[in-house]
């Protein structure tokens, strides 16, 4: 297998692909954007977005024809995923990453190409077009920004000096502004969150509900290249290239010292997060009654949102008719939830009105009647 230090080449195909699918977004930004929606309001797609990737997509294709591809705004056919799973090697692709951010015309996106070799991240370069920020890094080999060595921050230590938080600028209107987790920093992409972590520029991340792969794959590459890594919010790895290409949690990254701290912090605050298609094999399946670990086991369509060992909501589905089951619990996770289960897997054929409140309760808010 190749050692991830010795791609060179491939690292400077992604670069120049960034750059150039960079230009083509400034481009659109420049004459105008038409917006489209897929599963809601809020997951929107543009032009430039399916643009970037057919350029992305076809400049890998030319380089590196053996490789496997996961984009965004390709659709994943089953051909191609046999393709793709078959492959040692595989280009995972957000066009870009915080489309929302774009369409507002805000420098808080960017283009997201990263390789992972048997499942692990080891490539990744992000470019952020309006600032003109391009990181880029291979595990083994380190980290540049811009083509240097970033310097990063200085850091003394001690309650006075917190961490660096990146965390969502959505989550943090949401619900994160009402906790007390010292250090938060909201911004929008989480790729470039990542990579910004990678150059020394904050210390560490998480999120509340999942991502796919293409959202974190390059800044996990990053993450890794500069020593640090990203997890599940259960603490388990996160491993690329999968059949169902979307991780089913929350996850949680950073550099050692501030990941560790970072996961005592959300523990101690109970702060949620969603868990996807849940199963028995899960360490959320403790958070359910035992009535319901008895009810639902072997279900396909079941995921929650739980925190300090909590379910704070439920959320049943038929995965054929898409026809919710049962949805309970606390009327904003239960929103929560649902958002989180339509991004993933798509519309739902019964949505329930949940009801959702303008704030959360407080953290570690009740669990199931």
């Amino acid at each position: 297998m190749t050692s991830p230090s010795n791609l060179q080449a491939e690292l400077e195909t992604a670069v120049r692909l960034a750059r150039e699918a960079g230009a083509l977004l400034l481009s659109h930004l420049a004459r105008g954007i038409t917006v489209e929606h897929k599963t809601s309001a809020e997951d929107t797609v543009t032009a430039a977005d399916r643009e970037a990737s057919a350029l992305i997509v076809a400049g890998l294709k030319a380089a590196f024809p053996g490789d496997g591809l996961l984009s965004e705004e390709e659709t994943d056919t089953p051909e191609n995923q046999t393709e793709r799973l078959g492959r040692e090697r595989v280009w995972i692709i957000d066009p870009i990453d915080g489309t929302n951010d774009f369409i507002k015309g805000t420098a808080d996106f960017s283009v997201s190409i990263g390789l992972a070799l048997g499942g692990e991240p080891v490539l990744g370069v992000v470019y952020a077009p309006t600032p003109g920020e391009l990181f880029a890094g291979l595990v083994g080999a380190g980290v540049t920004k811009n083509g240097e060595t970033p310097g990063g921050r200085p850091r003394g230590g001690g309650t006075n000096d917190p961490f660096v938080i990146a965390i969502s600028g959505t989550e943090y209107k949401r619900e994160l502004h009402l906790h007390d987790l010292p250090g938060m920093k909201p911004s929008g992409s989480i790729a470039l969150k990542l990579a910004r972590i990678a150059a020394g520029e904050a210390d560490a991340t998480f999120t509340m509900s999942p991502r796919s792969e293409w959202d974190i794959a390059a800044g996990h590459a990053l993450l890794r290249a500069a020593g640090g890594d990203l997890l599940r919010r259960d603490g388990l790895p996160i491993h690329y290239n999968q059949q169902r290409p979307h991780i089913e949690q929350g996850i949680v990254g950073g550099q050692p010292e501030a990941l560790a701290w970072l996961t005592a912090e959300l523990a101690a605050r109970a702060l949620p997060t969603a868990h996807l298609g849940l199963d028995q094999s899960a360490l959320a399946w403790a958070t359910l009654t035992g009535a319901d670990q008895v009810a639902l086991a072997g279900h396909p369509g079941v995921s929650i949102r739980h925190a300090g060992g909590q379910t704070l909501a439920l959320l049943v589905v038929d995965p054929a008719t898409r026809t919710v089951e049962r949805a309970e619990g606390d009327a904003f996770h239960l929103s929560r939830l649902t958002r989180d289960v339509v991004r993933a897997t798509g519309p739902l054929s019964e949505l329930l009105d949940t009801g959702s409140p303008q704030q959360p309760p407080h953290p570690g808010g009740a669990g199931l009647d």
